[in-house]
Protein backbone atom coordinates (compact mmCIF):
# COMPACT_ATOMS: atom_id res chain seq x y z
CA UNK A 1 0.00 0.00 0.00
CA UNK A 2 2.89 2.53 0.70
CA UNK A 3 4.62 1.60 -2.97
CA UNK A 4 0.50 2.48 -4.26
CA UNK A 5 0.39 5.97 -2.16
CA UNK A 6 3.93 6.58 -3.41
CA UNK A 7 3.30 6.34 -7.35
CA UNK A 8 -0.06 7.76 -6.99
CA UNK A 9 1.77 10.98 -5.00
CA UNK A 10 4.64 10.72 -8.33
CA UNK A 11 1.76 10.72 -10.37
CA UNK A 12 -0.23 13.58 -8.91
CA UNK A 13 2.60 15.19 -8.78
CA UNK A 14 3.34 14.74 -12.60
CA UNK A 15 -0.11 16.15 -13.16
CA UNK A 16 -0.12 19.32 -11.53
CA UNK A 17 3.35 19.95 -13.24
CA UNK A 18 2.12 18.78 -16.57
CA UNK A 19 -0.88 20.97 -15.99
CA UNK A 20 0.64 24.16 -14.68
CA UNK A 21 2.92 24.24 -17.73
CA UNK A 22 0.40 23.32 -20.35
CA UNK A 23 -2.83 24.47 -19.08
CA UNK A 24 -6.34 22.58 -19.88
CA UNK A 25 -7.34 21.56 -22.99
CA UNK A 26 -11.21 21.83 -23.96
CA UNK A 27 -13.60 18.88 -24.80
CA UNK A 28 -14.36 19.14 -28.59
CA UNK A 29 -17.24 16.67 -28.58
CA UNK A 30 -20.36 17.97 -29.55
CA UNK A 31 -24.56 15.97 -28.76
CA UNK A 32 -25.07 13.62 -26.49
CA UNK A 33 -21.00 12.30 -25.70
CA UNK A 34 -20.74 15.89 -24.63
CA UNK A 35 -23.13 15.34 -21.41
CA UNK A 36 -21.62 12.10 -21.06
CA UNK A 37 -17.88 13.65 -20.92
CA UNK A 38 -19.20 15.94 -18.04
CA UNK A 39 -21.40 13.47 -16.00
CA UNK A 40 -17.62 11.56 -15.79
CA UNK A 41 -15.65 14.62 -15.19
CA UNK A 42 -17.33 16.56 -12.44
CA UNK A 43 -17.40 13.59 -9.95
CA UNK A 44 -13.87 12.34 -11.13
CA UNK A 45 -12.60 16.16 -9.93
CA UNK A 46 -14.99 15.92 -6.50
CA UNK A 47 -13.81 13.09 -5.33
CA UNK A 48 -10.02 13.27 -6.65
CA UNK A 49 -9.94 16.63 -4.35
CA UNK A 50 -11.76 14.22 -1.85
CA UNK A 51 -8.80 11.30 -1.83
CA UNK A 52 -5.89 13.32 -1.09
CA UNK A 53 -6.83 13.60 2.66
CA UNK A 54 -8.75 10.22 2.89
CA UNK A 55 -5.49 8.38 1.57
CA UNK A 56 -3.19 10.93 3.94
CA UNK A 57 -5.37 10.16 7.20
CA UNK A 58 -5.78 6.20 6.06
CA UNK A 59 -1.90 6.26 5.85
CA UNK A 60 -1.76 7.78 9.00
CA UNK A 61 -3.80 5.50 11.09
CA UNK A 62 -1.78 2.58 9.44
CA UNK A 63 1.45 4.07 10.30
CA UNK A 64 0.40 4.76 13.93
CA UNK A 65 -0.92 1.72 14.14
CA UNK A 66 -4.65 2.13 14.67
CA UNK A 67 -6.33 -0.64 12.32
CA UNK A 68 -9.35 -0.11 13.76
CA UNK A 69 -9.34 3.32 12.20
CA UNK A 70 -7.46 2.86 9.51
CA UNK A 71 -10.29 0.17 8.22
CA UNK A 72 -13.15 2.16 9.09
CA UNK A 73 -11.88 5.16 7.09
CA UNK A 74 -10.02 2.54 4.21
CA UNK A 75 -13.49 1.19 3.78
CA UNK A 76 -14.44 4.67 2.11
CA UNK A 77 -10.78 5.33 0.84
CA UNK A 78 -10.37 2.28 -1.36
CA UNK A 79 -13.72 2.58 -3.78
CA UNK A 80 -13.39 5.90 -4.36
CA UNK A 81 -9.33 5.87 -4.91
CA UNK A 82 -10.09 3.34 -7.62
CA UNK A 83 -13.31 5.47 -8.76
CA UNK A 84 -10.67 8.44 -9.49
CA UNK A 85 -8.31 5.71 -10.92
CA UNK A 86 -10.73 4.46 -13.50
CA UNK A 87 -12.90 7.52 -14.19
CA UNK A 88 -8.94 9.05 -15.00
CA UNK A 89 -8.44 6.99 -17.64
CA UNK A 90 -12.12 7.13 -19.27
CA UNK A 91 -11.39 11.26 -19.33
CA UNK A 92 -8.25 11.22 -20.71
CA UNK A 93 -9.52 8.33 -23.59
CA UNK A 94 -12.52 11.10 -24.15
CA UNK A 95 -10.79 13.72 -24.44
CA UNK A 96 -7.76 12.61 -26.26
CA UNK A 97 -9.79 9.74 -28.25
CA UNK A 98 -12.91 10.63 -29.01
CA UNK A 99 -12.68 14.34 -30.67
Amino acid sequence: MIAAFAVSTLFLASYLTYHYHAGSTPFEGQGWIRGVYFAVLIPHIVLAALILPLALTTLYFAIRKQFAKHRRIARWTLPIWLYVSVTGIVVYWMLYHLS
